[in-house]
């Protein structure tokens, strides 16, 4: 079940850094938002539910939820044409929540493929908090490259190859996902990174913000 909460959650990905780019209206961006961000607090739970209070299983299925309150929050605040500082700052929790379960994935779970995606993740909404919680609007087209990206990478491709019973040699698959993570974080800032603008008056609150990603359980 987890799985297929993951392969919409690197479509949700997608959808958001096409929103960055400019490529997707904000507020049918939102719609889907809201409909992914559901279905990433109602899996968790059912996933919970079920555990049959397996502590490894609980865990695994926590991490969802904060991704899951992303959707959420971008999706009404795109909707309600809200400030974006709020979902800037809660996404500087997930990401150091992120730095956990990667540690988690890597030590507890001996999931070492997940625990780079946790990684990628955390990069990922540590630039959101950037971005919005902080402002610094020449992130956004990176930033909007890297969430497109990612979806793909740290979402639709795993949770296919899951899905279909393809996921295996996890220590090369972790090696090659860390490789790419590398050139993909550094390759693309010479070519997306735009110079921060002299301050200017800030103009009236917009609704943009990204999304955001699970766990695979």
């Amino acid at each position: 079940m987890g799985n297929v909460g993951l392969l919409f959650v690197g479509a949700v990905l997608f959808i958001n850094g096409l929103l960055l780019l400019g490529k997707v209206d904000a507020r049918s961006g939102a719609v889907f938002n809201l409909f992914v961000g559901t279905l990433q607090v109602l899996t968790p739970t059912y996933l919970i539910f079920t555990a049959g209070d397996d502590p490894k299983k609980i865990l695994a299925a926590s991490g969802l939820y904060l991704f899951g309150f992303t959707y959420l929050y971008v999706g009404i605040g795109l909707l309600a044409n809200l400030d974006t500082t709020g979902v800037g700052y809660y996404s500087l929790f997930v990401a150091i929540a992120a730095l956990g379960y990667s540690y988690v994935n890597f030590r507890l779970l001996k999931d070492y493929p997940f625990g780079v995606i946790w990684l990628y993740w955390a990069l990922l909404w540590l630039l959101f908090f950037l971005l919005l919680g902080l402002k610094k609007e020449h992130l956004t087209t990176y930033t909007g490259w890297i969430t497109a990206i990612e979806g793909w990478v740290t979402g639709v491709i795993p949770a296919g190859l899951l899905l279909s019973g393809y996921w295996k040699h996890p220590t090369e698959t972790a090696i090659a996902l860390g490789v790419f993570g590398v050139l993909m974080f550094v390759g693309l800032w010479p070519r997306t990174h735009q110079s921060p603008q002299p301050a200017q008056a800030a103009p009236p609150a917009s609704g943009t913000g990204p999304p955001t990603s699970p766990d695979h359980k």
